[in-house]
């Protein structure tokens, strides 16, 4: 979802009001060293950077892409159909290219899913990640025909209380346990307020490092893409790296 210049800063506060935050951080660092694959395939190897963002790929690419993605932007859901697969299996799995997911966080349910999708060792986050977007459709309406009441359980008390409200709400639970969570680890989860911190932090980094415009967003080698917000916009760009 593209958003303004004061929508931006919408973004802070509202982010800010979901978790508090502490620290600043730095994109290109990560505080876990990748496992190097035995396999030609760059797509397994995946690393956590300071601010919980996840490094996908050969860690000594000669292009570094650095993806911006909200679970309640359809657009990034839209990228993820079209996009994502060839990404992984062409640029990334190759070695040639390594993806960095960032959560950018817009509200609390952007928060529930992304503790969900962060949920467990950094191997899982790929398809805990694609979980959320490929199902988008199905439990973003049920957000957007959420009562007063459920809203107001959403935003009042503490984090914990406020994200299991939503993950049971929306369905999070049952999808969860799909990719063999059970309720007891996926509260865990939901419950990791310096998580949900590095996350918001990251959020707030982001917009003021890079001015991120909206989701999904794409900085390449270090500079933002102006206007790119599909895989037909950015795979050209891409390309013409090599």
């Amino acid at each position: 979802m593209r958003i303004s210049h004061a929508a931006r800063r919408t973004a802070i506060v509202l982010a800010a009001s979901v978790a508090l935050s502490a620290g600043s951080t730095a994109f290109a660092k990560t505080t876990s060293q990748p496992v190097i694959p035995k396999t030609s395939n760059w797509g397994t190897t995946v690393s956590i950077t300071d601010n919980g963002a996840h490094a996908i790929g050969n860690p000594n690419a000669k292009i570094k892409l650095d993806e911006f993605v909200s679970y309640t932007c359809p657009h990034c859901s839209h990228f993820a159909k079209d996009g994502d697969g060839a990404l992984q299996l062409a640029y990334v799995g190759s070695g040639k290219v390594q993806v960095t997911v960032h959560n950018f966080i817009r509200d609390s349910v952007d928060l529930t899913a992304a503790l969900l999708a962060n949920c467990g060792p950094a191997s899982k986050f790929k398809q805990n990640h694609m979980m959320f977007m490929l199902q988008q459709p199905k439990w973003l309406e049920k957000a957007e025909r959420a009562s007063d009441g459920q809203k107001k359980r959403w935003s009042t008390g503490d984090l914990p209380a406020r994200m299991r409200s939503i993950a049971s709400a929306l369905g999070f639970y049952d999808m969860m346990a799909t990719r063999g969570y059970s309720r007891v680890e996926a509260d865990r989860c939901l419950a990791n307020k310096a998580m949900a911190d590095k996350l918001v932090q990251g959020t707030k980094s982001a917009i003021e490092q890079y001015n991120i415009p909206g989701t999904p967003s794409f900085v390449l080698d270090g500079n933002l893409l102006a206007g790119t917000f599909t895989w037909e916009m950015l795979q050209p760009q891409l390309d013409a790296r090599f």
